[in-house]
């Protein structure tokens, strides 16, 4: 026994020694290489958005699953809390991963106003927290937090833009929109309107309903006797789902061309539908139809794992897992540094990934994408998939305005749309 108390002393005295020679972070470092890499994951697996918080989970795991759970030698361990779909449990499960869990960052939540929740708490602690579906425009624009990242997320309107231009490039002049009435249908709304009445279009009419609206008749009935060119619905969830075969049972599908949110016609809504969702257009940086090898690769491992096609939430949460990975692996594990760990991050550029040749992060942590103008279309074995018919490469959060400029304006509402007269 006193042999290996000498020796502990011995090698403690020689590790003191040497920590001295190069420095404090040298001890930090070789205690956190001891240890896993905590994450903490904040998913809704109850309330309104389950099924959603699900594939958010499938698809950070699968990811972390297929690299081993390692990061170069650190081990990386994942502790999950549901959030409820609320943002009171939201905030109480993001301290209790921070304050008693001692996680090392956070991932994930859907909701916006469970993830503001979680944004305003770390503000305060300074605690990295991830969001790679959480698109409130100002959390990457005028009331950004240095220490939230939107890695492989979006903005709001940032994709709703060049789904804009695509349209007045096909002969569309008078549009109509419907949306559901908070937040992110007024963002998404707001970016399509804008750009489309800049480049001389018109918005004829705004429709705004509220969540979970089971009857869409009054608004169809509107929308078949305004005389417009087109239809742009930003709808999630069952929303979507009624709204799109509403729309086709009241004759309004191939009569007026219906114009898609990406969540319009994202997974969770259409792997359950029918020919009423065919031939729908949507904008989005991830279309699980494309023939790119990344792509391919991705949309097959998930497929067989799980036996359905990616949702955006599932495909979000693999791919800002692999952005964070590849920044820890740069700067080998070393997630104590914080300082470093964001700088890293924020600097990371994946290439030939699920998200695209190359994706990097703007000044304010927000992606810049190739997105895809899709089409929905019946794949060879019958199931619904969002095919690729045009690119827009690199297009930011900001467009083509000067963000400065841009951050002026008020943001997105129902009162403002940045509708041009």
């Amino acid at each position: 026994m006193s042999k290996i108390i000498t020796d502990r002393r011995s090698f403690l005295k020689s590790t003191t020694a040497a920590a001295a020679l190069v420095g404090m972070p040298a001890i930090v470092r070789a205690q956190g290489a001891s240890r896993p890499i905590k994450i903490g994951l904040l998913a809704p697996l109850t309330g309104v958005i389950a099924a959603g918080g699900k594939e958010l989970v499938e698809g950070f795991e699968m990811y972390w699953e297929q690299v081993g759970k390692k990061v170069g030698d650190r081990a990386v361990e994942i502790v999950i809390e549901d959030d409820a779909s609320n943002p009171d449990t939201s905030l109480q499960k993001a301290r209790r991963l921070v304050e008693q869990g001692n996680v090392d960052f956070l991932f994930g939540n859907i909701l916006a106003n469970t993830g503001l929740a979680v944004a305003n708490y770390v503000k305060g602690t300074g605690t990295p927290y991830f969001i790679p579906v959480i698109a409130a425009d100002d959390l990457t624009q005028r009331t950004r937090i240095p220490n939230v990242i939107r890695v492989a997320g979006y903005t709001a309107s940032q994709t709703a833009r060049p789904l804009a231009d695509w349209a007045y490039k096909q002969g569309y002049r008078k549009v109509a929109t419907i949306s559901q009435d908070y937040t992110f249908g007024h963002e998404q709304c707001g970016g399509f309107a804008q750009m489309f009445t800049e480049l001389g279009g018109k918005i004829t009419q705004q429709f705004w309903h509220p969540l979970n609206t089971a009857d869409f008749s009054p608004y169809l009935g509107q929308l078949a006797n305004l005389g417009v060119d087109a239809v742009f619905a930003m709808e999630t969830g069952a929303d979507a789902t009624r709204f799109i075969q509403q729309y086709a049972s009241f004759g309004l599908k191939g009569r007026i061309p219906l114009m898609g949110a990406m969540n319009a016609t994202d997974q969770s809504v259409i792997r359950t539908m029918s020919n009423e969702a065919e031939g729908i257009v949507s904008c989005a940086h991830f279309a699980e139809g494309s023939k790119e090898p990344a792509t391919v690769k991705f949309v097959a491992d998930y497929e067989k794992r799980y036996q359905k096609l990616p949702s955006i939430y599932g495909f979000s949460h693999y791919s800002g897992a692999m952005w964070v990975a590849e920044a820890l692996k740069t700067i080998k594990g070393n997630v104590e540094d914080r300082p470093l760990f964001l700088k890293t991050v924020l600097a990371t550029e994946l290439k030939d990934s699920p998200l695209g040749k190359t994706v990097k992060l703007d000044a304010y942590g927000n992606p810049i994408y190739d997105v895809s103008i899709r089409k929905v279309e019946k794949r060879a074995d019958g199931k619904l998939w969002n095919v690729p018919i045009t690119s827009y490469p690199q297009v930011s959060q900001f467009w083509k305005y000067d963000p400065e400029t841009y951050m002026k304006q008020p943001p997105y509402s129902r009162d403002f749309q940045g509708i041009k007269s």
